[in-house]
């Protein structure tokens, strides 16, 4: 039994200075791995906040990027990365769609347009000497190839004299060939024999559509060449013409359209002409969101009978309305044009047809009082003009008039205008 205890106790000591010396050897392992610790921690903070920290991130970059193209897959290699897939896109070759359109009408159209000024001839009132006084400027553009330039009749109403200047800054004293108050549209003529003219491409303005993109022309305050994008607000307006009839079929426009602007065309997204910038409507006179054009159509009937004759070929029937006859539709309670006489020898004349006269007492009487011609309600001049404007000399209409609470019917031949 002493023996085995002896024994016990010889391996029990041996067994404390094993243990003994491992924990001092886990203790040791363990301060050193403190002071490793210690001494990459130190040196981590000093690259990262460091003069090298710009390196590591670098590294760091190029690191992330190996491994996003796949450089620790095995096989894989690293594809280079070029100058042109890291810069950005150059700006002059980067172009939308629509930017793309609106770069080309822009070429293209702008030759077309001119700039218009006139001016009057006014007596000095420090002598007896007339000066010339600048009046307006507008807007215009190059009808054809002989010279022909249509703009807005206000823009050179009144005016002595009326100057064009191209594109390239020359400049033609322009004569007027043709006038259209009723439409607002002139058309002037200027020689220039030596330079190349670009006409404006004629469009269809029947095809337009709400929404559809549009581009004015123009020259706004006398900024000259300014192009304005918008698209079209509504169609079928009525404006009134500055002889106060009704200009109809206008379309409306949110392009910015001020004060120059008149005159200037009005493109659609191929480049063709589709109206004539024509008024706005604006409490302060420039822009706000809503502006008009004459639609081409109209202008293509328009144009070639101011070129031709100077005016516009409308036909007459033959009879001479009331002056203001506003006033005595009111004051007679009635709607129509009413007639105030009859031009010798014409059919209305001849048939019968009987115009204003006066009673035994000295009281006006209302003869026949025109309310419908070829289906069409009449109810002022306007309506009449607008029917007679569908219609050329030698036409017959059915001409239905109200006579004391009578309906009678005339079928007349329209006339050629007189003092053409």
């Amino acid at each position: 039994m002493l023996g085995y205890k002896q024994v016990c106790s010889t391996r029990v000591v041996s067994c404390s200075s094993d243990v003994r010396g491992l924990l001092k050897l886990c203790l040791l392992e363990s301060e050193l791995m403190r002071v490793t610790m210690n001494f990459y921690t130190a040196l981590l903070r000093r690259l990262l906040f460091g003069r090298w920290s710009p390196v590591l991130m670098l590294g760091v970059s190029a690191l992330g990027g190996s491994v996003a193209l796949g450089g620790d897959a095995p096989g894989s290699q690293v594809a280079p990365q070029t100058a042109s897939q890291t810069a950005s896109p150059s700006y002059a070759d980067f172009h939308t769609d629509d930017e793309t359109n609106n770069i080309d009408i822009f070429k293209r159209a702008s030759a077309s347009v001119v700039n218009i000024t006139n001016s009057r001839l006014v007596r000095s009132p420090y002598s007896l000497n007339p000066q010339s006084v600048p009046q307006g400027s507008g807007t215009g553009f190059v009808w054809g190839d002989e010279g022909y330039i249509v703009t807005n009749f206000h823009v050179v109403q009144q005016a002595n004299r009326v100057t064009v200047t191209l594109q390239d800054g020359s400049t033609f004293d322009a004569r007027a060939v043709g006038l259209d108050p009723d439409k607002d549209l002139a058309v002037l003529k200027i020689e220039a024999e030596d330079v190349k003219l670009v006409p404006v491409e004629l469009g269809d303005s029947g095809l337009l559509e709400v929404g559809r993109k549009v581009i004015a022309i123009g020259n706004p305050f006398g900024l000259d060449t300014t192009m304005t994008v918008g698209i079209v607000s509504a169609l079928g307006r009525e404006i009134d013409s500055i002889s106060q009839r009704k200009i109809r079929d206008v379309i409306q426009t949110d392009a910015a359209i001020n004060p120059g602007n008149s005159g200037g065309p009005l493109l659609n997204s191929l480049g063709q002409l589709v109206g004539v910038n024509t008024a706005i409507y604006s409490p302060s006179g420039a822009s706000s969101g809503i502006g008009f054009a004459i639609p081409v159509n109209t202008v293509k009937r328009v144009v070639p009978e101011l070129i031709a004759y100077g005016r516009v070929q409308t036909p007459i029937l033959g009879i001479t309305p009331v002056p203001q006859p506003d006033y005595y539709r009111r004051l007679w309670g009635i709607q129509g044009v009413i007639v105030m006489g009859t031009v010798p020898n014409t059919e209305p004349a001849l048939k019968g047809m009987r115009g204003l006269s006066r009673s035994q007492r000295g009281r006006i009487q209302l003869g026949d009082v025109i309310v419908e011609i070829d289906g069409n309600k009449i109810t002022n001049e306007s309506d009449y003009a607008d029917v007679m404007e569908a219609h050329r000399p030698g036409d017959v209409v059915e001409v239905i008039t109200q006579r004391d609470n009578q309906r009678l019917r005339y079928e007349i031949e329209l006339q050629a205008p007189q003092n053409n």
